[in-house]
């Protein structure tokens, strides 16, 4: 493992060399410059693990340095400045401005060296971090899908678009449909990702542990409550909070939920003050919220606010192209997470995973698959061991072989086509008018004609 490098930004020369002696004697290798701008090269060149520079130079001055080496590596490298003994002020206002530390001349050898491991394994605790990020990122990224389908392929093109924007959306779709996995996405794709991502199931809580959940609670708000909770909302500050099965969440919590979203504002239960928070709201439901407002269950005010944009997810009997990817992928987890090796597969196997209509969608598919490799008595996948208890998937009607529905007029037909094509796009009426090879000014129309809820 290579020495840690230091850069050292001092124009008196002899104390520059016995510095970087001294460094040296620490273990370190040293580069040195003898002016800010040229320090400022040398880390634009070669960067450095940590940088150690004098407050008064003859060019430009050490917090100069430090501003301009934070501007080029975002603020990674941890800056040391050394400054004349009892300059308190120079030493404060270097704190305030980004630096590391400080180092007050003559130098301590002891103090120099405590405070050159302390910045080291500042800087390195920071990789790490940013290393884990890049891999979450990496992980739940758009760019880790499967999508062969052109419908999968259209919400990978829209999942970006979205991510761009600090827009509130409503992810609908069938469960196991990967709703949460858009949700993460849109997060690490987005200009939140260095933020939390706070996932919350609206349907796991009874109506007050949810409000508890979401909005937090006051020491004593409540039997239990015997210390202040932080809420979803606040634990998500600056980044994103995710909502699944929004669609069971309670009417008072719906209430609650309109307010936030109209004043950005949340109050803790049993509170007496209300407090700004800064949260991207993502919804996801696997319900006809559309129906659930028409029942009297849901709030319009609240659909209408929670979407501001909305994306279906097709049903994986939609997006046939990705059975056999996704079946791969996930073949090949099972082999790694269970020890297990299949060295065969029969192609009737995989025949039989592409004939049916997997009604539990992605996860129905990953546990097929997984119970597949774990119960294989061999190093084989074979069709006659494989277990599907659904129905497969049904043909698609020969060319010519459609049939009106009776008693159904045309115009029924088309508003029943239209209505299920903008819901299927979550209200997309863009996507939906190139699907059905309309202009969006000839779908706006016909939705006032029909006077559809989109």
């Amino acid at each position: 493992m290579s020495p840690a490098r230091m850069l050292i930004v001092e124009d008196d020369a002899d104390h520059g060399r016995s510095l970087r002696e001294a460094v040296g004697d620490l273990g370190y290798d040293a580069e040195l410059a003898a002016t800010g701008k040229a320090g400022v090269e040398a880390f634009r060149a070669r960067g450095a693990d940590v940088v150690l520079t004098d407050l008064v130079l003859p060019d430009i001055d050490g917090i100069e340095v430090m501003k301009t080496i934070r501007g080029l590596d975002g603020g990674r490298t941890p800056v040391i400045l050394m400054t004349a003994y009892g300059s308190v002020d120079s030493s404060v206002r270097a704190m305030k401005e980004g630096a590391y530390d400080y180092l007050q001349k003559p130098l301590d050898v002891d103090d120099l060296q405590a405070k050159l491991a302390r910045a080291l394994e500042a800087a390195h605790l920071r990789r790490q971090v940013e290393r884990l990020s890049e891999e979450v990122r990496g992980k739940w990224s758009v760019r880790a899908w499967v999508a062969a389908s052109p419908a999968m392929r259209e919400v990978v093109r829209q999942t970006l678009a979205l991510a761009k924007t600090n827009a509130t959306v409503l992810i609908r779709g069938e469960s196991g449909t990967g709703k949460e996995l858009v949700a993460r996405a849109l997060h690490a794709e987005g200009p939140r990702a260095e933020g939390p991502f706070v996932a919350v199931n609206c349907a796991a809580f009874t109506e007050s542990l949810l409000e508890s959940e979401l909005f937090g609670h006051e020491k004593g708000a409540f039997t239990g409550a015997v210390a202040r909770h932080a809420g979803a909302f606040e634990r998500a500050q600056g980044g994103t909070l995710f909502l699944d099965e929004i669609g069971d969440a309670p009417p008072s919590v719906q209430v609650k939920l309109l307010r936030v979203l109209e004043d950005r504002e949340i109050m803790r239960v049993g509170g007496h003050e209300s407090f700004q928070v800064d949260v991207r709201l993502v919804s996801a439901t696997n319900r006809d919220l559309d129906a659930r407002v028409a029942s009297g269950a849901f709030r319009q005010d609240l659909l209408y606010r929670l979407q501001v944009v909305g994306l279906a997810l097709p049903p994986l009997r939609e997006r046939r192209e990705d059975i056999r990817p996704l079946a791969e992928r996930f073949l090949a987890q099972a082999q790694s997470e269970n020890g297990k090796c299949i060295r065969e597969v029969e192609p009737e196997w995989q025949a039989r995973l592409a004939a049916y209509a997997w009604p539990g969608n992605i996860r129905e598919l990953r546990n097929t698959v997984e119970a597949a490799v774990v119960t294989a008595p061999d190093d084989v996948l074979r069709a006659d061991r494989l277990r599907l208890d659904g129905p497969a998937a049904k043909a698609q009607p020969a060319a010519g072989g459609w049939c009106v529905p009776d008693g159904m007029t045309l115009e029924q037909m088309e508003k029943k086509i239209l209505e299920d094509s903008l819901r299927k796009n979550g209200g997309n009426r863009s996507l939906t008018a190139e699907q059905l090879g309309l202009s969006r000014r000839t779908i706006q129309r016909k939705i006032q004609d029909f006077q559809l809820p989109f």
